[in-house]
């Protein structure tokens, strides 16, 4: 079963940038569209953005504009980066499979924390 490895994450001021990254155990390909999910304390995970394997991004609306997805199947690993963070930003950050009956087990996630 293929395994993410996320890194990257760390504490930065409100308006900081970060770049995020997961490397996967296996083909990325293999599992199709991936997303960047977060989890802050109290609340559900959620994904945040995703990329098609031909590229097609999608963010939610608070992504937009300030994170870009990417990947490199070649090294099977996703990017995010984050740029104009936010206090509400702040959360666990995991990579997946978008499509549910393709995800795999979670990985340990790369801690984001914004401050003011």
């Amino acid at each position: 079963q293929v395994q993410f490895v996320e890194s990257g994450g760390g504490l930065v001021q409100a308006g900081g940038s970060l770049r995020l990254s997961c490397e996967a155990s296996g083909s990325t390909l293999s599992l199709g569209a991936i997303g960047w999910y977060r989890q802050a304390p109290g609340k559900q995970r959620e994904l945040v953005a995703s990329i098609s394997t031909g590229g097609y991004t999608k963010y939610t609306d608070s992504a937009k504009g300030r994170f870009t997805i990417s990947r490199d199947d070649a090294k099977n690993t996703a990017y995010l980066q984050m740029n104009s963070l936010k206090l509400e930003d702040t959360a666990v950050y995991y990579c997946n499979a978008e499509v549910i009956y393709l995800r795999t087990s979670w990985g340990q996630g790369t801690q984001v924390t914004v401050s003011s």
